[in-house]
Formats: C-alpha cells, sequence, structure tokens
C-alpha cells in the first residue's frame, strides 16, 4: 500500500465520526421521536422500548418488557413472522402488514433491523405513523403555499396533483386488498391486490354491482342479501364496520377467507359510498384451525393422562396402602388404637420391632390418617446411606459443595415439608451427626452442605428400629437426647409367633395377592395347613409369611396347595439353626444322627412337593436353592446311608 493511501487511512480513521460513543448512539435511541423496540426473536421477548415507543402503548418501560413481543400486533403474528425472517435473511424489511396492539386507531409502518450482538439475536422495530407523516407532509407544503402567496398557486396546482398521484401509487402497493363503492353498491375503483386475490380484472368490476360478483352467497352457500351486507350497512349507518371472517367468491367460483373493514366517505354529513379494505386470511385460518386441533388434542391426551395418573396413583395406594393392617389379635388391636390417638397430632412417633413386623405398614398408615396426608411421606432407609453422604441426603447440598456435587440436590427434610419423613433403621445414624438431626427436630432449621441460607421447614418425624435404643444409649451408640425426642409416642409392632391368631387371616390375604399378580387359580387354605403355620416360629414374621405363600402358590398343583416351610416340627420347637444357635436357651440341640434325619426329611419332602422331579425348572434343586448335581450327589448318599 503507497505512502499516501496509508496516510487517507489514517486521517479517515481520525475523523470527528469515528468519535461516536455507544453512550452517544444510547441517547440518540432514547431521545428519538419515532418509536423504536427492541426484540429478541429466539424467546419472544422485548429487550428494551425507547420513550416514544412507551408512550405509544401507554406503559412503562419496565411494563413493556414484561410483555412477550407478539403480544405487541394482536392479530397481525403471521405478518410478523414473515418480516422477522425477512430480516434474518437479509438484514432488515420493511411492511405495513403489522397491526400494532396499542388500543388507537392508527397506521404504521415498520422498518425491522437486524441489531443483533455477538451473542444475542435482537431485531429493531422502528414504527412510522403514515397517518402523522401525511399530515405532516401536508402541513409543511400548505404551509409552504402559503408563504409564497397567490403566485405559487400553480405550483400548488401542481403539487396536488403530484400527491394524488403519490395516493394511487400507494393505492396500487398496498398488500391488502382496497375497492370502493358508491351509495348506490356501484365500484368506482379497484387496487391490484384485489384483482389478484378475487380473479377480476380492474374494468370488469368497475360499474358494477360488486355485491353481486363477489360477496352474493354465504360460506354455505346460500344466498347473501344485499340488505344483510355489512359493507352496505357501514354508509347507511355512517359508521365504520369490521368483519373478522367472511368469504369474498373469486371469479373462478373459489371462496377466499376474508377479514375486512368498510369505511364510510362522506361530503358533509352526506354518505357517498365506502372504501372497502380487505386481506386473505385463508392461510391464517388453516394455521388457527391446525392450532386449536393440536390445543384440543392436547387437551384430551392431557385429560387422558390425568386420568391415568389418577388411576395410578390409585393403584399406587391400593398396593401400598398399608394403613389397612390385618389382624384380629389383642397386639394388632393396640396398635391400631394407638395409631388412632397419635395420627391426629404432630407427636413424634418411635416404632420399634423385629425385622418384617409391619413397622412401615404402621408409619404409613399413621401418616395417611393424619391431617398431612395430602402432603409426602418420605422414606429414607438410614442403613442403606452411607456414612459420608448422610447430611446430603437429608440436608440436600448446593452445586460444587464437594467433589461429585455437578447440581444441587433437595434432602429429604425439604422433600417433606408439610409432609412427614420416615425414617427407617434410625439406629443406624452416625453418633457424631445426630446432633445435626437432633437440631433439625428442635428448630426445623437447617442449611444444605456448602450453603450458609438457614432454610425452615415443617416436618413430623416417625422412627423406625429394631435395635434396642435404651441399650444403644446406656453403650454411647445413640444419643439419649435424640432417643426422648424420637420417642415421644412409643409403639411396639409384636414378632408373628406373638400373634398366632393373625396367621390365618394374613395368610389367606398373602395368598390371594400372590395368585391375583401372578395370574394363577387361588388354591385352597386348609386348617391342616393354617395349623402348620401357627406351629412355625416365623424368625422373619410377617415378611417370611408373605414369602411362603408367594411360594406355595406358585409351587401349588391341581388347587392343591403346597406348603414349603424352612422348618417345622409337631411339637413345634425352634429351627435346628435356632436351636444350634442358642443353647443357652434351655432348647433342645439336635445330635447327628437327627441333623442327619432332618436333612433327610426335608429332600423327601422336597421330591415330594415337586412330584419327584429333581432339576429343571420346578424342581427339588430349585426349589431347595442348590445345584442339581449336587442334590443328586446326596439323594445317592441317603440312598446308600438307608441300605446299610
Amino acid at each position: 500500500m503507497s505512502g499516501a493511501a496509508t496516510a487517507r487511512r489514517r486521517t479517515a480513521a481520525n475523523a470527528p465520526g469515528d468519535n461516536v460513543t455507544p453512550q452517544l448512539v444510547h441517547r440518540a435511541y432514547r431521545a428519538s421521536p419515532l418509536p423504536q423496540i427492541i426484540i429478541s426473536p429466539e424467546d419472544n421477548r422485548i429487550l428494551a422500548a425507547n420513550p416514544a415507543a412507551c408512550g405509544l402503548f401507554d406503559q412503562s418501560e419496565k411494563a413493556m418488557r414484561a410483555r412477550t413481543a407478539t403480544s405487541l400486533f394482536g392479530p397481525s403474528l403471521a405478518a410478523l413472522h414473515v418480516a422477522t425472517q425477512a430480516v434474518i435473511h437479509h438484514g432488515s424489511a420493511w411492511t405495513r402488514d403489522l397491526t400494532i396492539a396499542s388500543g388507537k386507531d392508527q397506521n404504521f409502518e415498520c422498518c425491522l433491523v437486524d441489531v443483533s450482538g455477538p451473542h444475542m439475536c435482537a431485531i429493531m422495530l422502528t414504527l412510522y405513523d403514515l397517518d402523522a407523516l401525511r399530515r405532516r407532509t401536508i402541513d409543511e407544503e400548505a404551509e409552504a403555499l402559503h408563504r409564497a402567496g397567490l403566485q405559487e398557486w400553480q405550483r400548488a396546482e401542481r403539487f396536488f396533483r403530484e400527491l394524488e398521484q403519490r395516493h394511487r401509487l400507494i393505492l396500487a402497493a398496498a398488500g391488502e386488498g382496497v375497492f370502493g363503492v358508491d351509495a348506490e353498491g356501484i365500484t368506482t375503483f379497484v387496487n391490484p391486490a384485489a384483482e389478484r386475490m378475487l380473479g377480476w380484472k380492474a374494468h370488469e368490476l368497475i360499474g358494477g354491482q360488486m355485491h353481486s360478483l363477489v360477496h352474493h352467497k354465504h360460506p354455505d352457500g346460500t344466498h347473501y342479501q344485499v340488505e344483510d351486507c355489512p359493507i352496505y350497512n357501514a354508509f347507511r349507518s355512517n359508521s365504520i364496520t369490521t368483519i373478522d371472517d367472511e368469504v369474498f367468491w373469486r371469479k373462478d367460483g373459489k371462496p377466499v377467507r376474508v377479514e375486512y373493514t368498510s369505511t364510510p366517505m362522506m361530503d358533509g354529513e352526506q354518505a357517498i359510498g365506502a372504501v372497502i379494505v380487505f386481506r386473505d386470511i385463508s392461510e391464517r385460518k388453516q394455521q388457527e384451525e391446525k392450532l386449536h386441533l393440536a390445543l384440543r388434542e392436547n387437551a384430551a391426551l392431557r385429560e387422558r393422562l390425568e386420568k391415568e395418573n389418577a388411576y395410578l396413583q390409585e393403584e399406587i395406594l391400593t398396593k401400598s396402602n398399608h394403613h389397612q393392617i390385618l389382624g384380629v389379635s389383642g397386639a394388632i388391636q393396640r396398635i391400631l388404637r394407638q395409631i388412632d390417638v397419635v395420627a391426629a397430632t404432630d407427636a413424634n412417633v418411635l416404632i420399634t420391632g423385629e425385622s418384617g413386623t409391619g413397622k412401615e405398614l404402621v408409619a404409613g398408615a399413621i401418616h395417611q390418617a393424619s391431617l398431612r396426608k395430602d402432603r409426602p411421606l418420605i422414606r429414607v432407609n438410614c442403613a442403606a446411606v452411607p456414612r459420608d453422604l448422610f447430611e446430603s441426603e437429608f440436608f440436600g447440598h448446593v452445586k460444587g459443595a464437594f467433589s461429585g456435587a455437578i447440581r444441587d440436590r433437595v434432602g429429604r427434610f425439604e422433600l417433606a415439608d408439610g409432609g412427614t419423613l420416615f425414617l427407617d433403621e434410625v439406629g443406624e445414624i452416625p453418633i457424631d451427626l445426630q446432633s445435626k438431626l437432633l437440631r433439625v427436630l428442635q428448630e426445623g432449621r437447617f442449611e444444605r452442605v456448602g450453603e450458609e441460607r438457614t432454610r425452615k421447614v415443617d416436618v413430623r418425624i416417625i422412627a423406625a428400629t429394631n435395635r434396642n435404643l435404651k441399650l444403644e444409649v446406656e453403650k454411647g451408640r445413640f444419643r439419649e437426647d435424640l432417643f426422648f425426642r424420637l420417642n415421644v409416642f412409643p409403639i411396639e409392632c409384636a414378632p408373628l409367633r406373638a400373634r398366632s391368631d393373625d396367621i390365618p387371616l394374613l395368610a389367606q390375604h398373602f395368598l390371594t395377592v400372590a395368585c391375583r399378580r401372578l395370574n394363577i387359580t387361588c388354591p385352597t387354605l386348609s386348617r391342616a395347613h393354617v395349623e402348620r403355620l401357627q406351629h412355625y416360629a416365623w424368625p422373619g414374621n410377617a415378611r417370611e409369611l408373605q414369602n411362603v405363600m408367594e411360594r406355595a402358590a406358585i409351587l401349588a398343583r391341581n388347587g392343591r396347595l403346597i406348603l414349603n416351610l424352612p422348618s417345622e416340627n409337631e411339637d413345634a420347637e425352634p429351627t435346628p439353626s435356632q436351636a444350634m444357635a442358642s443353647p443357652a436357651s434351655g432348647k433342645r440341640i439336635l445330635t447327628a444322627k437327627e441333623m442327619a434325619e432332618f436333612e433327610a426329611g426335608n429332600l423327601r419332602d422336597a421330591l415330594e412337593a415337586c412330584q419327584g422331579r429333581v432339576s429343571g425348572p420346578g424342581g427339588a434343586a430349585e426349589l431347595l436353592g442348590m445345584n442339581a448335581q449336587t442334590l443328586y450327589s446326596r439323594l445317592r448318599k441317603l440312598k446308600d446311608i438307608s441300605a446299610t
């Protein structure tokens, strides 16, 4: 590049125009008398509006920015979409098809310009009031004429001729169809857009009865009386008439859905005709009908999903509706009375008992009978929560609180706000974390891990454990103050062996539920079966009974129930494992010979239950939980012992 060129570029770079700052541009935007609005087409937001735009809509800039961009343009959303696409592809666009929803009777021409930045798509709309522009033009030119005096009349005449020609050009360039009729309904002029939309040439319409050519039938084909036509009513009543949805008929006989406005032309107080401005809304109506159809389909789908959700919720509630506690024994009746007493309160409850005695059922029953039943019952198995995650599980954490905390997490206390938190196996909570739990129980306040904000919750606590918490307190493994806080209302769930009167009812219930779930015929539970069940010790309590009855339903043959208890004897003694594990209890310990006899009897029972089948599905090996070859080996060994 030559030195002269470099100098010119340096001189140009230092020109005063290069000192324009963003602040100067912003002041110019704010001071502009033209309404200017910046919108985001990506998320339908109004990013900014200058004072002139706020005045047009009689709203503050804050109120304007709270609106959606589409709400400014009333029924002309299709035109807005077309103009926006033009800006995206060409950088700018002009349109007169936008109807401004300002509540004012004004005609605007809109200039749209792409003002996007590196991180945001934005379009600036500048609104030009055509009526005001026309008035200013006339006023300015009339003022000039007045100053010029009489010698300027010739120039004024030329001006008005040009003005008329300009109006004709505007009429010809208009996107809407425009035609005029006189007081008799005779067509006086037709613009090119009307010719295109109706398929008629102007000379075919001018001088003819417009109604009889394009507006003579209703959409259903019935005759449209001229006396009922809103176009003529406009100048008969001297009022503007707007119709949102009617039909004009093309020359080829096809209907065109239109919206139109009929404005009377007045000569003093005498109506001399009307000007009709119309636009083809066929495509827009099709889109609206598609939208309405989609909305109806969505509404129907939503209603169906709501019904399905209600059904599933009912199914879930039915399956987990543990407040229907079964039992006739005194122990069960006592628990039911305790539930009735404590459910209506917000007192903390501590449920104790062996594993499988139904502690979770009791907790669910208390919640369902309480005033909190419409809020969630959140369950936490304290034994299943890793030590390092106890605080996060109970109180939640914020993103970045520790390694692996990639997002905020709501804790169980927050989920249970307004409802009930069920702490199962509460005795498994580490001693050093019990103080934090105690604080929440006392104050109803906590902080998420990694957060300083204190949150307040309203939670009822129901705790359960199979441990002796008093003994845990004595050994220093459980805080005494936390124990007292939880043990406001203790409920003890008796083991199944202590309430044998409930076994027939529970067994029949579990059998019926299992058969229904497995879709099999329910076999008969006989008195002999009940007696066998009542003589069993049930170390696994009701949960074990449920598993036994489901297994019996699977093994049933020809309606005959086959019970396969882990161990039983007519004297209702403990199982061999129980007897061997508790030599100090005074129970009899089996000898090696007795153990062999017991094993042989157990194998015979398994073969009988499986009708002699050893391997394969439904075989004795599967029933006993051992390899088929192992079972064959034991049977051969048993045969050899019997032979000796």
